[in-house]
Formats: C-alpha cells, structure tokens, sequence
C-alpha cells in the first residue's frame, strides 16, 4: 500500500541548468516524506541519475531544439516553433501514461509546457516570464502565459523585491498563479583555501559548447597558472593534464560546489541557474554568454552595469584582456540564506 506521495520531477534538456536547479527542490521533497520519481533525457538524465542514484528516474523525451553556427537565436527559435508544438502535444500524452503506470501524486516541471494534467496538480517552474526578443514580443509572451495558465501553479525562482532576473521574472504583467520562491542553488558556502586560479565552466547548446571548450584549452593549456576545465559531459569519464591545466568531463555537486569555492576566478556561461550558484558561493566570475541566447546576454549586460561581474561575447573571446578587466569588478557578496516555507509550497500536493 502506496504511503508517500509521489512527484514527478522533470527538467529541460536544453544544457545541465535547469536539471541543476532542481536539486534543492528534490532534496527538500524528500525531507517533507515525498518519494520522489526523476523524468528526464539527454546530458540532465545522466546528472540527476549521478546525484540521486537511489532514486526512480524515467528516460523522457527531451525537445531536441536545434542550435545553428549561422541564425540568430530568436530566428533559429521562430523557425523549430511547429516542432516546439509537436514536441509539447507528445508530453502531455505521455505524462497521462507516466501518472498511471508509476501513480504519480504530483509534477513539477522546470521549463517543459506539457506536463500538466487536470488528474493531478501540476507545477511549471521558471525564471524566465519576459522572453528578451527583437520582435513579436506580445506574441511571445501571450505563447507562454497560455500555456503557463494550464498548470496549477508556477514558481519563480527570484524575488519579487531585490530581483536578480530584472525584468525576466519580474515583467509588469504576472501570470495569475505565479509566486516567488526566491533563488536556490544546490551549492553551500564555506571558507577554503583557493586552489585555482581559473576555474572555466563550459556548458550550453552544440555547437556552442564545443566552440567555447576549445577557445578555453587554447587559452589555459601554455599558462603557469593552475587551472580546471570542466566541460560539461556528464555522461563521459574525461580527466586529463595538460602541464598545469586539468581538464574533467564533469563533477557532481559536492565536487564542483568545492571546486568554485576554492578557485579565484569563474570563467562561465551567464545561464541564471549559473548566476544563482555565483551569488550563492560569492564568486568572481568573468561570463561569457552563449551566442545569440538573448537571456543569457541580457543577464550578462545587466550584471556587468552593476560593476558585478565582467563579460565579453564568444565571437570576441580574448582571454588576457577578460581577466584584465576582471580586476575592476566586485563579484558577488554573500547574502543571508533563502527562507523559504517548503511545507507551504507543497501543500499544493495535500
């Protein structure tokens, strides 16, 4: 006889971040007696199976969105929306199935429209209300409120008051059932003794990722500074040496919260999974934004205003001038803990 309820965690697959940030939503369902079932594909299956290996996790397909070396961003979006649709109307049929065959109590769902059901509630999670867009932004946004509205309800990972998004999660219209849960990350701050000069995160879309990996070895391989490369591949079991310079494929949570905190500079993607990881750990951070990812550049440009952290376009990468330029800039100061009511949030599943 079934005596926990049971929730259905799903991220996005496109890049780790959105799996990530589902960690500390994963722990604090287990501490409040949920029993907790994965749903994911791609390079978030292999993370999550890695930080929760005890836990059911079900092979869900991803959306497998396209990146172009050539098309803008928004344009490349505006092409893949008949597959986006396609795509959104396949998992809400096989969420149907996955509520019966596993007997799922619950969802939240980080970033992935289908997964709402009028058998269960349903929760869609997100920072991102406002989609920074060169044209048919109205069009847009009505897109994702109208599918936002179909879920019971849908957290957002800021502030409503000191927001880190800006107007990413703080348009000037809410959805109707939209709260703040304020910015989480699965990292904890402790003082360490640095190890690392450079420690550079390479994650994002093909061919994105594979551009800014090998831009990042050219520039670290002949330094005499100690440096770590972590490329982003959970899947694969990669650790090398190139003099000084050590390059991984992945490490898990604990690992990796070890690794920023002992190193001088991050050298990273601006993802607002990322950013909440910064703020958490109080680093000093040099970003480079995915090309053409208007959020990432947005979230880049707004920190680099606030003397917080400096950013230069991947197009532009010139290492030696970047860390230069990070000399003049703060990073992030260290902040008092997130409160957040859990038993609240989850009485939705009551």
């Amino acid at each position: 006889m079934k005596t926990k309820k049971r929730i259905l965690v799903a991220p996005l697959d496109w890049g780790i971040g959105h799996a990530t940030r589902c960690i500390p939503i994963i722990k604090e369902l287990k501490k409040n007696g949920y029993e907790v079932v994965l749903a994911a594909d791609n390079r978030p299956l292999h993370l999550l199976s890695k930080e929760f290996p005890k836990l059911e996790i079900i092979r869900f397909k991803g959306y497998n969105i396209k990146y172009s070396k050539y098309l803008s961003m928004p344009f490349n979006m505006l092409m893949q929306i008949p597959k986006l649709l396609w795509n959104i109307k396949s998992e809400t049929k096989e969420l149907d199935e996955i509520i019966n065959n596993y007997n799922i109590d619950g969802v939240i769902s980080d970033n992935r429209f289908g997964l709402f059901s009028s058998k269960i509630p349903c929760i869609f999670i997100t920072h991102q209300l406002e989609i920074i867009a060169p044209y048919l932004k109205k069009k847009i946004r009505d897109f994702n409120y109208s599918f936002i509205s179909k879920f019971d309800a849908c957290w957002i990972f800021d502030h409503e008051k000191n927001n880190l998004a800006g107007r990413l999660s703080k348009p000037n219209d809410l959805p109707k059932n939209s709260t703040y849960i304020g910015n989480h990350s699965r990292f904890s701050f402790s003082k360490t003794e640095k190890k690392y000069d450079f420690l550079a995160i390479v994650s994002g879309p093909e061919p994105q990722r594979t551009i800014l990996e090998n831009g990042l070895t050219k520039a670290l391989r002949n330094r005499h500074e100690k440096s770590l490369i972590l490329l982003g591949k959970p899947e694969q079991n990669i650790n090398k040496n190139i003099g000084d310079l050590t390059i991984k494929s992945h490490l898990d949570a604990t690992e990796l919260n070890q690794a920023i905190l002992q190193s001088k500079l991050i050298i990273c993607r601006s993802g607002y999974s990322t950013i909440m990881d910064l703020k958490k750990l109080g680093s000093k951070a040099f970003l480079i934004p995915t090309p053409g990812q208007t959020e990432q550049e947005y979230l880049a440009e707004k920190l680099e205003s606030k003397n917080i952290c400096y950013y230069q376009n991947q197009e532009k990468f010139d290492f030696e001038k970047g860390i230069a330029k990070c000399k003049a800039y703060s990073g992030f100061t260290l902040e008092k803990e997130d409160l957040v009511d859990w038993k609240e949030l989850f009485r939705i599943f009551s």
